[in-house]
């Protein structure tokens, strides 16, 4: 049995690296793989992984761990399985029906307030927030652990 195990510089639109293989399906490739189930929502760890001996298939296109580190798990991970990269997101750092501290900002001044978020985003992503004293719906910027920014 023949053991492969390549690490090739891919990265995908997200800018992570993936192992790939240039071995026969018959060939065994050692792979890294969950080494415990990971639920919803926990961020993953390279410690997480162990490797473990599949066929060359399996092994294409699959997240290495120090990619993976980091990140959280998008839905319930089995234990023994490798992750792909649309099996993790950038962590959480806004969550849904979560109160929020929203920040207006112009020039040298800036205004806060609370409210509540109305969907999920990690670092610079887009989200709508809601705020508590006018009720009103705004489109705001993840700047931070429960907070948001608005332009």
């Amino acid at each position: 049995m023949r053991r492969y195990f390549l690490r090739a510089g891919l990265s995908l639109a997200a800018g992570l690296s993936v192992y790939a293989t240039q071995a026969d399906a018959a060939d065994q490739v050692e792979i890294p793989v969950l080494a415990h189930a990971v639920a919803r929502g926990d961020i993953v760890s390279a410690a997480d992984f162990e490797l473990k001996s599949t066929p060359a298939a399996q092994g294409v296109g699959i997240l290495m761990p120090i990619a993976a580190a980091g990140r959280e798990a998008a839905r319930s991970l089995s234990a023994g399985l490798p992750v792909r990269p649309a099996d993790l997101v950038s962590p959480r750092l806004v969550r849904r029906g979560e109160p929020v501290t929203i920040v207006w900002r112009s020039g040298g001044l800036a205004i806060t307030s609370s409210g509540r978020a109305l969907t999920s985003g990690g670092q610079g992503d887009f989200v709508r927030v809601v705020t508590a004293s006018t009720n009103r719906t705004l489109d705001a910027i993840v700047s931070g652990s429960s907070a948001v920014t608005v332009q």
